[in-house]
């Protein structure tokens, strides 16, 4: 839809002004402002033509308006603009790069408070100056302007950037260089589009609760799971890329094999359940989210809040599991289970669905032959790398067959779903590209399990070494039957078929980004959020040999602290006190958003934050 109010600030002689009015519509409201007085402009025969141009059409003009203080130059019920254009931005005279920065994130900051929700600010910047990529030759990051992180200052996303044609606009000429009458060089010129970013809230979990029998019982979300609990991608009213993956997957796989759908039977898993669970099963329960169940009585506790400030969200769960796995492991199986037991469970997010094999194995209605399928998300600590994810959706694929017919159900089922695979990764290929490998099914050191393989077509070279989308795991529980369980990370695979090359822009609360998935299409994924910036902070600490440091741990609540900001962390060094003997660590901490504005002064802010969670959590001494 065509903006329907415009405004132009830093106007020189206003030819811009006067060649976009002709463009536009007679309803559209046009704004051009200048920050020189009416007097300065009587001597430019130029400026007087198009104020005249301006004033013929009805056009509004202004002078005197400083584009850093744009809300005190209008009115509150007129400051909501479409469409904010400033051409060329210069501080004026000899003034350097750290002025010009600051000119622009103090314009980015006062389009906040007259942009409309929906509104672009336009910045047209010189060959080189914004330091984005898009600029050729791009300039080193100290020497530009630095325009997506000044943008950011005002809440501000660099949604988009193409060549500055002053040929669309004819009769503009710029002018203002160096304060002077002089034109700037507008050959390799851009145009940085930027529009709203969603705003950084208060990282506060929220509160859940379950009923188990009569009685509620409430448990805080983990800090490093903010805004990933209950969020129903998978639901038949969702328009989610993970869900219409997941659709594609078991409606091709159901044309080889008879479907049976499973509803995911909990999200929880009570402690002392692993115990009933095989050791490669333990494994995955190693890095689970352990929270406790808490009664009514005490759970503004778990917030400092008011019961008004809970979220009301009801969590499937198992009260019999519940029940038996919190007794002791070395009381009589008779023994009742004590009254109030409940308030003192201890339970985990499910970390993969893989937990619930034997339960859909041993149940009733298990139908060898067919293809059961559960799908749902899973939660589970990790460490901070670019295809690793702290919560993600799992589809899990459970084949029974007779042990005889092993090699051959084993060899279809691999066969069929390999030809699927391949053909969700080609459908979104730009024409004339190729996908550059297949996906393999590597098999693993027990000769009898596979992990899947598949090297990436559409990201950059730095992510070309290959993904594990999922895991073939064969089960002999018998001498008769065997069972086949194909795990699938829908998420990555999302990531593969549509070029998202950032898993959290999956979990975003951006609108945008699910207006990329029209019903019926598969295209590349076009990321409204551009060359966003990385700020790099170091951080070292003593450990104490008493307490042990858990690595995985401080990645958690790195995560957790930083709200998923931080892209990265590198170790770069271990000091040893040549006299007391004590340890200290460093690392080097990457902070890059993906669907957000962030600022240097939030890094820093979360920076400090994170010295002080270490030191209280991980019983390690910042230095």
């Amino acid at each position: 839809m065509a903006p329907r109010r415009l405004l132009l600030v830093g106007e020189g002689n206003f030819s811009f002004a006067a060649a976009l009015s002709e463009t536009l519509d007679e309803d559209a409201d046009l704004t051009a402002t200048c920050l020189q007085h009416p007097g300065d402009l009587d001597g430019d025969p130029v400026a007087q033509e198009n104020l005249k141009r301006l004033r013929e059409r009805g056009r509004e003009l202004r002078f005197d308006v400083d584009c850093t203080q744009l809300a005190g130059a209008f009115e509150p019920r007129d400051r909501k603009f479409d469409r904010i254009y400033f051409n060329f931005p210069h501080c004026g005279r000899k003034a350097g790069v750290a002025k010009n920065r600051e000119l622009l994130a103090e314009f980015f900051q006062s389009c906040a408070d007259v942009l409309a929700e929906e509104g672009e600010v336009h910045v047209a910047l010189c060959k080189g100056q914004g330091g984005t990529p898009a600029d050729k030759p791009r300039r080193e990051w100290h020497n530009s302007w630095q325009v997506v992180a000044m943008a950011a200052w005002g809440g501000l996303i660099l949604s988009d950037v193409h060549p500055f044609n002053c040929e669309t606009v004819p009769g503009y000429k710029c002018t203002g260089y160096k304060s002077q009458n002089k034109s700037f060089h507008v050959e390799g010129a851009l145009n940085h589009i930027f529009t709203r970013s969603l705003p950084f809230k208060s990282s506060q979990p929220r509160i859940f609760r379950i009923k188990l029998g009569d009685q509620w019982f409430f448990f805080a979300e983990p800090e490093a799971l903010v805004g990933k609990l209950n969020r129903g991608f998978l639901e038949a009213t969702s328009c989610h890329p993970i869900r219409n993956i997941n659709e594609k997957l078991i409606a091709e796989l159901g044309k080889v094999f008879p479907l049976k759908r499973l509803k995911c039977p909990f999200t929880l898993l009570p402690e002392g359940g692993s115990t009933v669970f095989p050791s490669w099963i333990r494994d995955i329960l190693s890095a689970a989210f352990w929270i406790s169940l808490g009664d009514s009585s005490n759970s503004e506790s778990l917030t400092g809040g008011t019961a008004q400030d809970m979220e009301d969200f009801i969590v499937s769960f198992s009260e019999l599991s519940l029940s038996k796995a919190s007794k002791d492991p070395g009381r009589d199986d008779k023994e009742e289970t004590p009254e109030g037991i409940y308030g003192l469970a201890k339970v985990c997010l499910i970390p993969s669905l893989l937990v619930h094999v034997h339960s859909v194995i041993q149940a009733p209605d298990f139908l060898p032959g067919s293809l059961h399928v559960l799908s749902g998300p899973v939660f589970k600590k990790c460490h901070i790398l670019p295809f690793t994810m702290p919560a993600f959706h799992e589809t899990l694929f459970i084949l029974a067959f007779s042990e005889i017919l092993k090699d051959t159900y084993l060899q279809l089922l691999l066969d069929h779903l390999k030809a699927i695979l391949d053909h969700l990764l080609t459908h979104t290929l730009l024409e004339g590209s190729k996908l550059s490998s297949s996906v393999e099914f590597v098999l693993q050191p027990t000769e009898k399990d596979y992990v899947i393989y598949v090297k990436p077509h559409n990201f950059g070279p730095d992510d070309a070494k290959g993904l594990i989308i999922g895991s073939v795991t064969t089960l002999a529980l018998s001498t008769v039957q065997c069972f086949v369980c194909v795990s699938m990370n829908l998420d990555l695979l999302a990531m593969l078929v549509w070029g998202i090359s950032d898993w959290r822009m999956l979990w975003t609360f951006d609108n945008r980004f699910l207006k990329n998935f029209v019903p019926g299409r598969m295209e590349p994924f076009k990321s409204y959020s551009l060359y966003p910036p990385c700020y790099v902070h170091d951080i070292s600490f003593w450990l104490d040999e008493k307490k042990g440091f858990d690595e995985l741990e401080f990645h958690t609540v790195a995560r957790a602290v930083s709200q998923d900001t931080i892209i990265a962390i590198q170790f770069l060094s271990r000091f040893q006190h040549p006299k007391t003997e004590q340890v200290s660590l460093c690392y080097r901490l990457t902070y890059q958003t993906c669907d957000k504005a962030l600022t240097q002064q939030q890094v820093a802010s979360m920076q400090s934050q994170l010295r002080k969670e270490i030191q209280q959590r991980l019983y390690v001494t910042p230095r």
